[in-house]
């Protein structure tokens, strides 16, 4: 695996990077860019993360409509912020229908508007333009985009009925239709930008990932995606990986990213593979951007940890246990540990004398690893598959039914695909557990997000009163609802101590007290600040974190626990020590 080095390789006029949030694109993107410009190239970097930390990567504040960078002169960059789009776009649909339809038809329509999918939707819509804009083209040698759309975005894009205004009359049961309705004008931008995407000598997409199983799998998935729709010109860039060890846990830690990368899934072996070193630094300000790709050196941050005492799991835990709550969720980003947490959760409530009954949608092997049938933890496993196959079948059925044509029939089964869906189909599963266990503390692995809670919510007013589908909520739905706002539930929100995870955690809270569920506790996962690494990589890293510990801590008004990464496989009664 060879360095990753942007001189070396034949890039296109357009790159895409992608990957899991986390997972360091905006760093390589930001890198890439940099060099390139340094090398008399002229660059416009455009970002479409609505988690993006570009302005804290330049050390500036940054646009919509670029901004040029002025140390390095032939560089612009352009934060574009799809959530603000989003806003304007769901209000530019719905306006029109405002004192004509019914409020709760205009709740329904406002809430199916306002998913990661539209924002996703939101997003193209504006770098589209940066795409088919003949004056960009010919001013730029390489437009860079921090974030690829998914291939479900793509999809949807090349289907006719998305084009209608499909979301006025959709009562069948799918979850996110009609983000596209008023947007005919946009349909030729659209096409041509696709079209560039799928064009091997126009467009790189480079997934970025890190030497980890989870982020090696996702990024598997995206790869599989975006080649099925002709996006075929890909390579892999693995950041983050160790290079030298000292101690116990950089050996370890060396360990654990070899055996990752020995087991990369099949599907990413094909591609050319690059590397970029872990960094003893955090890539923010130019110096730091220049050195990514070739150069390492360790400097401490001076921070100063505000908290005098940082709770442990087992302090959120005698907490949650005080307190007699009823249902408990972890909710958080993939690849932060949520199954690990929650396991430890239950464990724990069922060492102090509780009743407790865990599920998940994490493969039941891996559950059953974690806690074996003498902890005093009854388990069920939720096929997260299995339940969105019924779900899609019960919907599709139903359209059917109702003499929907083959185009219409296609869109829907898209929109089964979106992740609103997923969420939908397995909440239902996750509902019949609690229903089933008044007499149990339920601790469930992955909440929904507030999205989905208010669309279910909405869904459901809104078929009470046009009285056209019924049974869409089933009844143990209906009465986890209000269950979930109430003082019997808690969420735990598990991040990272680093700036993605942390954005994307502060995201999904807002979107939860939209729902008007509060979350009261953060848990912290995976950090090397409670390590007492005797590495100075590892120890740099450490004293990096002390920024983003000092955030959660004033944003959670202390209410955060910390958890030490460690290389070995949790289970058992080791969950006991967190």
């Amino acid at each position: 695996m060879n360095l990753f080095d942007p001189g070396s390789i034949k890039l296109t006029k357009y790159i895409f990077y992608t990957g899991k949030g986390g997972v360091g694109k905006t760093s390589v993107a930001c890198a890439t860019a940099v060099f390139l410009a340094d090398s008399g190239k002229k660059v416009l970097l455009i970002s479409t993360d609505p988690a993006s930390n570009l302005q804290d990567v330049f050390s500036m504040e940054l646009t919509n409509k670029g901004v040029p960078i002025s140390d390095v002169p032939n560089l612009v960059v352009a934060n574009l912020d799809p959530i603000q789009a989003a806003a304007e776009y769901r209000e530019s649909v719905i306006a029109p229908y405002r004192g004509k339809l019914p409020a709760s038809v205009i709740t329904n329509m406002e809430e199916q508007l306002s998913g990661s999918c539209t924002i996703e939707i939101a997003a193209f819509n504006e770098f589209s333009n940066f795409i088919t804009d003949g004056k960009v083209q010919q001013e730029y040698d390489h437009i860079i985009f921090d974030t690829a759309p998914t291939g479900h975005t793509l999809r949807m894009l090349q289907l006719p009925s998305a084009w209608s205004n499909f979301i006025s009359e959709s009562t069948h049961g799918a979850s996110c239709l009609g983000q596209l309705s008023g947007l005919e004008s946009k349909k030729a931008i659209y096409k041509q930008a696709v079209e560039t995407l799928a064009d091997g000598s126009l467009t790189t997409l480079i997934l970025v990932t890190r030497p980890e199983t989870t982020p090696f799998k996702e990024a598997e998935r995206a790869s599989g995606e975006l080649s099925a729709l002709g996006v075929n010109n890909q390579m892999l860039v693995v950041n983050g990986i160790l290079m030298e060890h000292s101690d116990a846990l950089s050996s370890s830690l060396y360990e654990k990213q070899q055996a990752a990368i020995s087991a990369m899934p099949e599907g990413l072996k094909a591609f050319s593979t690059h590397m970029v070193p872990l960094r003893a630094y955090n890539v923010t300000g130019l110096e730091n951007i220049r050195a990514l790709l070739n150069t390492d050196y360790v400097t401490a941050p001076t921070q100063t940890l505000n908290a005098t005492h940082i709770p442990s799991l087992n302090d959120v835990i005698d907490e949650l246990a005080a307190e007699g709550k009823r249902v408990i969720f972890t909710m958080g980003k993939g690849g932060v540990g949520k199954t690990t947490v929650t396991a430890a959760v239950a464990l724990g409530l069922a060492k102090r004398g509780k009743k407790v009954h865990l599920t998940t949608t994490d493969p039941a092997a891996h559950l059953k690893f974690v806690l074996d049938e003498t902890s005093g933890v009854s388990m069920s496993h939720i096929d997260e598959a299995e339940e969105l196959q019924k779900y899609q079948s019960e919907v599709l059925s139903k359209a059917r039914a109702s003499g929907m044509g083959d185009e219409d029939i296609a869109y829907v089964e898209e929109d089964l695909r979106s992740p609103c869906t997923q969420e939908i189909a397995v909440f239902r599963a996750f509902a019949e557990i609690v229903e089933k266990a008044d007499d149990q503390v339920v601790v469930i692995d992955t909440a929904p997000t507030g999205h989905t809670l208010l669309l279910l919510e909405s869904t459901q007013s809104y078929n009470h009163e046009i009285q056209r589908t019924k049974g869409e909520i089933p009844e143990s739905v209906a009465r986890l609802l209000p269950r979930l706002k109430s003082d019997e539930t808690e969420v735990l929100i598990v991040t990272l101590p680093e700036a993605t995870p942390v954005y994307e955690a502060l995201r999904l809270e807002d979107d939860l007290k939209r729902a008007g569920i509060a979350a009261k506790w953060w848990v912290v996962n995976q950090s090397l600040y409670g390590t007492n690494t005797t590495n100075p990589m590892l120890a740099a890293k450490a004293a990096g974190e002390v920024e983003w510990l000092n955030r959660i801590d004033e944003h959670a008004g202390g209410k955060f626990a910390l958890i030490a990464w460690n290389a070995g496989e949790m289970k058992g009664d080791s969950l006991l020590v967190l």
